[in-house]
Formats: structure tokens, C-alpha cells, sequence
């Protein structure tokens, strides 16, 4: 019996799955979709920390690790940084979860609501069910993806919702191995595909498209088991006709690995 091969688009994480895949005697194959880049506009950030001198914000979300660090490294090369966080102490700090908690304590930077497990978006928005914020500005740190259901809720409830890039998702500047894939799953030598962004799914089309592939891309993708890390995720695949068979939930990078790891033991 042929070994079966498991594709994986992660980047930052992708040995862990990739380990995962092999303690199970599947072959990893490793092609990561995504390289992080910084977005965070220096002009804009400086005119929105004047701005808020006068008018500052009720409730500050900060989202990711990442995002925070860059937004710290934008303020520091603008010279400010202690201004931001003299204004973060007169706004309401939320942290979805430990990892940019742990970025905003090495700030000093006080947190009054912290998210709680699984750290989604719900556990967010229920974070601040009994904070007022009708009419009030409330600052979401953003990244690639508009977190829209955050900010639909948001504005629901009447807050003046300012999103506030730190980072984008780009192609890799190899992307042999993304090629390599495309050829593999075109000669059915895939038999799990592994998806743990929706921008892994637009980057892999992308690729797909500019190489002149793209209109088989979606029914190769389907002859393989399609594993999703959630909602999002599987709404991008969705999107371009690729089914899914196995979604994380809650939508997190742990009960995918527990989701691919029982796939993987049948």
C-alpha cells in the first residue's frame, strides 16, 4: 500500500504539522503560501495618534502577536511610541488571547479584557458585552484579512470602528515549492491538502493563475481530502469550487492537528 502524501501550505508552523504527518507514516510535503509582511502605514499611524490627543479611543482589540510588534516597530521609527501608549491607558485594552497579551505586557501596556479560551472571535465580542460602546471609537489592530465578523458586530452595536493594518500575507519569494505542488496534485500525487489561512487558498490560486493552471486547480484539489482550520477558511475554498472535508473547531491551529491526527490514524 502506497504511502499517502499530505500537502501543507503553513509557514510559520509547518514542521510541527509536517512531524505530525510523519509520526503517522504519511509523507509531508511542505509548501508554504505565505510570507508576512509589514503593513503598517507610518503617515497613517502618526495622523491617527494625533488624532486620538482629542478624541481618544473607549476600547483598543488587539488580534496577533505579530500585529502588535509591528505597530510598536511603526511608532518607534516615528518617535511614537510613548504616545501611544499614554493613549492606550485612556482607552479599554483587549487582548484575544495570550500571545498578544504577552506583546503588549513587554510594552507595558496595561490589559483589561483578555478573551478567553478558544480565543476566537466570539470569546472577544462576549468580552465586551457589558461595555457601552454606542457611538463610541473603538480601534480593531487588523491584519490581511478584515476580521468582518468582529467589525459587523462592532458596528451593530454602534461603535465607529477604525481598523488599524499592521501586516499583510504575500507570496513567498520562492515559490518552487507551491509549483512543485500544483504539478503534484495536476498527477494526482496528493492525498491531503491542508489549509490553515484563507490567504493560503488565494495565494495557491494565484500562483495557479499566473502560471496558466488555475482552471483545473479546483477539481484537483477535490480529489484529494481537503482538511480547513475553520468557517473562513473553508468559506475561501468554497469560493472557488474545493470542498471540504474536515474543518477545525473551534478554528484554531490545536484541534486541526487533533482533527488531522484521528484523520490520519483511520
Amino acid at each position: 500500500m502506497k504511502t499517502k502524501t499530505v500537502a501543507i501550505l503553513e509557514s510559520r508552523l509547518g514542521g510541527q504539522l509536517a512531524d505530525l504527518v510523519s509520526k503517522r507514516g504519511r509523507r509531508p510535503l511542505l509548501a508554504p503560501a505565505l510570507v508576512q509582511v509589514p503593513d503598517a502605514d507610518g503617515a497613517y499611524i502618526a495622523g491617527l495618534v494625533n488624532e486620538l490627543q482629542s478624541s481618544p479611543a473607549k476600547v483598543a482589540i488587539f488580534q496577533t502577536d505579530v500585529g502588535v510588534r509591528a505597530l510598536f516597530s511603526a511608532t518607534d521609527s516615528l518617535g511614537l511610541s510613548g504616545n501611544l501608549i499614554r493613549l492606550l491607558e485612556k482607552s479599554l485594552v483587549v487582548a484575544r488571547g495570550p500571545e498578544p497579551a504577552a506583546a503588549l505586557h513587554a510594552r507595558r501596556v496595561r490589559i483589561d479584557l483578555s478573551a478567553k479560551k478558544p480565543f476566537t472571535t466570539a470569546e472577544v465580542l462576549e468580552s465586551l458585552q457589558a461595555v457601552p460602546i454606542q457611538d463610541e471609537r473603538v480601534i480593531v489592530q487588523g491584519y490581511d484579512e478584515t476580521n468582518v465578523e468582529l467589525e459587523t458586530a462592532l458596528r451593530a452595536r454602534g461603535a465607529r470602528v477604525i481598523e488599524l493594518p499592521t501586516y499583510r500575507w504575500a507570496l513567498p519569494e520562492d515559490t518552487g515549492p507551491l509549483a512543485k505542488l500544483i504539478d503534484a496534485l495536476e498527477r494526482s500525487k496528493v492525498d491531503v491538502t491542508v489549509f490553515t489561512s484563507a490567504s493560503q487558498v488565494h495565494n495557491l490560486f494565484a500562483l495557479a493563475d499566473k502560471l496558466g493552471r488555475k482552471d483545473s486547480l479546483s477539481a484537483n484539489l477535490n480529489r484529494t481530502l481537503v482538511a480547513s482550520i475553520g468557517p473562513v477558511c473553508t468559506a475561501a475554498l468554497k469560493e472557488l469550487g474545493v470542498g471540504v472535508a474536515l474543518e477545525a473547531s473551534p478554528p484554531k491551529l490545536g484541534p486541526l492537528v487533533s482533527a488531522l491526527d484521528q484523520a490520519l490514524s483511520r
